[in-house]
């Protein structure tokens, strides 16, 4: 801890590191996205909130569930990735803060306050979800994440009793309050099928030292 990351391992997870369109027919096993979840989960959330929900789509039967609520241009890349996450968080995240922050009555700060237990939701799941591209690069992944999909219709067709079971409602998430955020492609993309990178803003545009 506290020593500087390698140039390749920065090269990695951001200098070089692209998002991908275009995939290689080469699958991802379960046991890399159980791997990329354990890397994942340890960043930091607010009172350790921990609010993402996650559903990895590998298999045809799967991705057919999802096509419908894709926007058109966003169906052929998601179809021909080995995984597509669908990064979700759940807004009554509260109810598992006895075990995960044992030590105050974090609980009592949202459970009267949905306004922001939905910020707060949000914002940290988000995060997790910076988190989640992040783990998926250092593990040797490519990553696609992206909107333009139909909320709605995913969380009625991934996140509703009908399709997880009713255990996992109870220890996992909340019916009714498991809202989708975005897409994520993973898989290993095809580098020679690339647009040159975007420009990004220069330090002094968008920064200030006070």
């Amino acid at each position: 801890m506290g020593e500087r990351l390698p140039e390749a391992s920065l090269k990695q997870l951001f200098t070089e590191a692209r998002t991908h369109s275009h995939w290689l027919d080469k699958p991802v096993s379960d046991k890399t996205l159980k791997q990329l979840y354990d890397l994942m989960k340890m960043g930091p959330t607010s009172a350790n909130c921990c609010p993402i929900r996650i559903v990895f789509v590998k298999t045809k039967e799967g991705k057919e569930r999802l096509k419908p609520a894709l926007n058109e241009g966003n169906v052929q890349k998601t179809m021909a990735a080995p995984v597509t996450a669908i990064i979700a968080y759940d807004l009554k995240f509260y109810e598992y803060l006895p075990r995960l922050f044992p030590h105050a009555p974090a609980r009592n700060w949202f459970v009267n306050n949905p306004e922001l237990a939905v910020t707060t939701a949000f914002r940290n799941g988000s995060l997790q979800g910076g988190y989640f591209i992040l783990a998926a690069r250092s593990l040797g992944l490519d990553c696609g994440p992206m909107s333009g999909f139909d909320n709605a219709m995913v969380d009625r067709e991934f996140f509703s009793e009908k399709a997880f079971g009713r255990d996992f409602q109870q220890e996992c998430c909340s019916e009714g309050y498991i809202k989708s955020n975005f897409l994520c492609n993973l898989g290993y993309g095809d580098h020679s099928i690339l647009h040159p990178r975007s420009r990004r803003f220069e330090f002094d545009e968008v920064c200030k030292i006070l």
